[in-house]
Formats: C-alpha cells, structure tokens, sequence
C-alpha cells in the first residue's frame, strides 16, 4: 500500500505513538508485508524468528517489538505490538468506507459495459469496458477490472485476508488495505471468491479462466491464460505463472509457485513450489508418472503378502 504523500519517521510514529530510532525526517511513503516490501516501506514484525528477515528486507522502515541496532539506511518503529499499530495504520490510510447505493458514485464504468440487478460496486472500483457482470455479484472497494471480462453470479471480490494473530481471548485479524486487480478478457465462474491483498494486489492476469466455486487468497497471483477448474483453493501469497492448468477439487499452502505451464491434476495437494512444464497429482504432491507408479505398486501389496505366506 502507497501512501497519498511521503511522511516523515516522525508522523507516523505520532499516528500510532510510539518511540522510533532514526532521522525525525526518514521519509517513508508506504507500507506493505515482507514478500513484497519496496524502500520506503514499513514492514512490521513480532517475532525474534523473523527479526533478521524483516532487517535485511527492502523495507526501510522496521516496526518492531524489541530495540535492536538499526541496519544502516533504515529506521525503526519501536511498539510493544506490532501487529496491533499495523493495523492502526491500515485503518488509518485505508479506513472501511460505507456505501449508500449499489454502484457507488465513485466507481468508473466502462462504456458498453453491463452490471445486471442486485450487483454491488463499491467506492473507487473501477471497471474497463464491454464487461459483462451479471447478477448478485459483490465488488468491494478499490477493485480494478479490465477490458471483456465476464463475472458470473454470486462472485465476490475484495474480501478480507484470512490472516489472524492468536490472543488469550481469540484471535484478531490483520486488516486488509490492499485491492484485486482483474486483467483484460477475464472470465470467473459463479460463486467464486477473490480476496483482496493485505496490503498490496491480489492478481488475475490477462485471459485466465476461472470456473464456479473458486477461491483465491489475499496476495496471490496468477498469470496468464491460465485455467482453473471449480472447487480449487488457492491459499495466500501463492504465484501461479503463465498458462498454468489447475483441475477440480486441488488445494494449495501459502507462499508457493506453480510453474508456467504446470498442470495439476484433480484432488491434489500443492504442499511445496512446482516447476513448469510438468504434470502432477496427489498428496504429497509429485509428478503424475511417479504417483501412478506409486499407486500400482501399493495395490500389489496384497499379492506379495500371500507369496510370502
């Protein structure tokens, strides 16, 4: 997430009153989580674990829980929880804005482009033209929709990152600042859900289809001319690259890549990266060949056994 302005170290330590170490006038001009921080940055970070990566990221800005020296060019933001003041800032640069109308008077529509009844669109959406959006659809704010893309009824876009910090009363959710961004001559299926990024784009790239009842986590992003069969979920930060084939019923972790040209046969489980270029199945995920093989040899088992009787 960009700010509308650079801001000084000293500023946004007064929005969310904490100590910071630096230059009062370090600027900063965004905020974004560490798989995709830029300089000027805030990342936050709460965890010794993950102390390091967050200090030697393209983040300039750290906010932390402990004070530890301060890699050079950076500054940090000193709070006793990290997770909480991102929030605050979240909030504050991108506060939840209520609608009053179903097409908001902010939203820019394409020309020749159709939104059937009962579909909402939310403040600063932006859709291109000669778009087909039929009904019951949902588009949350700030969403960005290209050129002849097709959304059947009941999708949603934009809802929030499942992304929660455990307390001792629950759990409370990271807020999502960031937006779905949907390319030219995108077609979605009935009933799917698009989550937004938490503080950056969830992407649709240019000519992927999407079947009925697909889900999409915050941050993810999918290339070009993919398909992706109904009832896939695709969990957080995941890329997916060019002319990926994904069929029914296949799940993924977060923060994996799908190689391009990938294909990934039904009722799989994506647990690790994949390269391009090959086909896989089950789970653990393997290439096609040698899970079949597997699946073989595990039905001979039986007739082994009696041999050795």
């Amino acid at each position: 997430m960009k700010f509308p302005k650079v801001y000084s170290l000293q500023e946004i330590a007064s929005i969310i009153n904490s100590e910071y170490v630096g230059d009062s006038n370090f600027p900063v001009s965004g905020m974004n989580e560490i798989h995709v921080v830029e300089p000027g940055d805030i990342v936050f970070v709460d965890h010794p674990k993950y102390y390091d990566k967050a200090l030697n990221s393209a983040a300039t800005i750290v906010l932390i829980n402990k004070k530890v020296d301060c890699p050079e060019g950076k500054a940090l933001l000193l709070s006793d929880d990290p997770f909480r003041d991102f929030n605050k800032l979240t909030n504050h640069f991108k506060p939840f804005q209520a609608s009053n109308a179903s097409i908001s008077a902010s939203a820019v529509i394409g020309q020749n482009t159709i939104i059937q009844p009962n579909t909402f669109v939310g403040n600063h959406v932006v859709i291109g033209k000669n778009c087909l959006i039929h009904s019951n659809v949902s588009i949350y704010d700030h969403t960005v929709i290209g050129d002849n893309v097709i959304i059947h009824a009941g999708t949603i876009l934009g809802a929030d990152a499942f992304y929660y910090k455990k307390r001792e009363d629950g759990f409370d959710q990271l807020l999502s600042g960031g937006r779905v961004v949907i390319k030219d001559n995108v077609g979605i299926g009935a009933l799917c859900t698009i989550d937004k990024g938490v503080t950056g784009d969830t992407t649709i790239g240019e000519g992927t289809k999407i079947d009925n009842q697909v889900h999409v986590g915050h941050d993810t992003v999918i290339g070009k001319k993919c398909l992706i069969a109904s009832q896939t979920g695709i969990a957080g930060c995941v890329i997916i690259e060019d002319e990926v084939t994904i069929w029914g019923q296949v799940g993924t972790t977060s923060g994996i890549t799908i190689g391009e040209k990938a294909v990934i046969l039904g009722q799989s489980g994506v647990t690790k990266s994949v390269e391009g270029g090959k086909t896989y199945f089950g789970t653990p995920i393997e290439e096609s060949r040698e899970k079949l093989k597997q699946l073989a040899n595990i039905k001979k088992i039986p007739e082994i056994l009696i041999k050795l009787k």
